[in-house]
């Protein structure tokens, strides 16, 4: 059955979600560094668009993608909010329209993966970068023991899961999206237990960043 809620819009993350969290979110704001002036999209960003708020007083413009929406995330003077299903959601966005794309913990939940990837390519400017984070195979026993045997993450977003991601496993979905192999760096971590990917659009010289 398909979901009909964002995460965190029922409930408190648990403590492993949160710790998970704070691991991606610690190494994307690196990444990132200066968000003066850019525009970023955290697509399946989460009820409350947790991820998002740290870029919010710098960033040019914020798109914000879920199922569904807090009002304090819509009301915001810098937020375009998009509520809606996974990849189709995107669909009305303009092409070549921005210069970051966030995606933590998202990919696993859809049903088509590739289109989503597709459609990041399609929305990147040149030169714009897309971050991913993905629970990878490793992975999936650790979520799986932590909810259904410990009970310290909630089971049923476990349940929601479609598929898991090894760097092997993902790099050729990125490959097909367009990116080039040269602007990919695709790499375990969280101690080996998530993949996490780099992608800069082809137009800018640079090539993404090498930080593990």
């Amino acid at each position: 059955m398909a979901r009909r809620t964002a995460y965190g819009e029922t409930g408190r993350p648990s403590v492993v979600d949160r710790f998970g969290f704070w691991l991606s979110e610690r190494r994307i704001r690196a990444l990132v560094g200066d968000a003066t002036g850019k525009r970023i999209a955290d697509v399946g960003c989460g009820h409350r668009a947790r991820m998002a708020w740290p870029f919010l007083e710098a960033c040019g413009r914020m798109v914000l993608v879920d199922l569904t929406l807090s009002p304090e995330v819509k009301s915001h003077p810098k937020v375009t909010a998009v509520e809606g299903r996974l990849p189709d959601a995107l669909a009305g966005l303009p092409d070549a329209s921005l210069d970051v794309i966030l995606c933590n913990s998202v990919l696993e939940h859809l049903s088509a993966p590739q289109a989503a990837l597709d459609a990041f390519h399609i929305l990147l400017a040149p030169g714009g970068v897309l971050y991913l984070n993905v629970p990878n195979w490793r992975g999936k026993w650790f979520l799986e023991f932590s909810a259904y045997r410990l009970g310290l993450s909630p089971a049923e977003e476990i349940d929601d899961h479609k598929a898991y991601y090894d760097p092997e496993d993902l790099w050729p979905m990125l490959v097909a999206a367009g990116f080039r192999p040269s602007d990919i760096r695709c790499y375990r971590h969280k101690f080996g237990l998530n993949t996490f990917a780099q992608c800069r659009k082809q137009g800018d010289a640079g090539a993404a960043p090498r930080t593990r």
